[in-house]
């Protein structure tokens, strides 16, 4: 748990110092910073969509994660929280120099920049090949595993302070999801070990990738996917690989 715990801080000093900056810019300059971000979101979803070596994994998983996703709302669940920890802890943020209190298009802003500093900080700082392999072997005690934690909480320590200096409060929040996915990773490292294989870690990377690449079109203004129902996807596609060895299918024919 030491290299989850430290990313949680890198997370907490980046965002504390976004919020630090991004008061002090102007409109415009937040927005280019945004597309800044997801230019560069973009760059490294396909990157780790080239990791699979079968595009038919991805592809089932995919299809089918979203459609388990959208019967589950697991993107309306996750708006909720957001919604909720903005009212329940950040709703008295200023925003252009006005109260949030008041029922007014600014209160609005307010909880949209927080709902989507949350959930797009969130996504991005844990489908990443980084997050599955060292937490896991971070969680079975490997010197590696803390290694790759610590490259992955100095990358997201300025990814969190871009985003925190854009999208505000809302990402500081992304600690929760941190302590959540990496924690559990690290747990089920410490009593499964090893449990995956690379070829299902690599599926599970390339999913990633696709869904950073959809979060890329988010912060572009492209369109905006319900990334969050994606989310399935990152379980189904080393299950799909597990699957097709315990059938003896070769998902790798080339």
């Amino acid at each position: 748990m030491g290299g989850t715990i430290l990313n949680m801080i890198t997370v907490a000093i980046g965002s504390a110092l976004g919020l630090l900056i991004g008061g002090r810019l102007p409109a415009r300059i937040q927005e280019s910073v945004v597309t800044g971000l997801g230019l560069v979101t973009l760059f490294v979803g396909f990157s780790n969509a080239g990791e699979t070596g079968n595009v038919i994994i991805p592809l089932l998983s995919i299809a089918t994660g979203a459609i388990i996703g959208e019967l589950l709302g697991i993107d309306k669940a996750l708006e909720g929280l957001a919604g909720w920890l903005q009212t329940r802890f950040a709703s008295r943020e200023n925003v252009g120099g006005r109260t949030p209190l008041q029922d007014t298009p600014v209160e609005d802003d307010a909880r949209a920049r927080f709902v989507t500093g949350f959930v797009t900080a969130s996504l991005v700082f844990c489908i990443g090949p980084l997050t599955f392999v060292g937490s896991i072997q971070d969680g079975m005690g490997l010197p590696i595993g803390f290694q790759q934690l610590a490259i992955k909480s100095v990358l997201d320590g300025f990814a969190g302070m871009a985003f925190a200096a854009s999208f505000g409060i809302g990402v500081s929040f992304s600690l929760l999801t941190v302590l959540v996915v990496q924690g559990g990773l690290a747990l089920a490292g410490s009593v499964l070990g090893n449990f995956m294989s690379t070829p299902m870690i690599n599926e599970m990377t390339a999913v990633g990738g696709l869904m950073l690449i959809g979060l890329g079109l988010v912060l572009l203004d492209i369109k905006r996917p319900r990334m969050a129902n994606f989310l399935p996807a990152l379980v189904i596609a080393p299950l799909l690989v597990a699957l097709a060895g315990a059938l003896g299918i070769n998902i790798y024919p080339f």
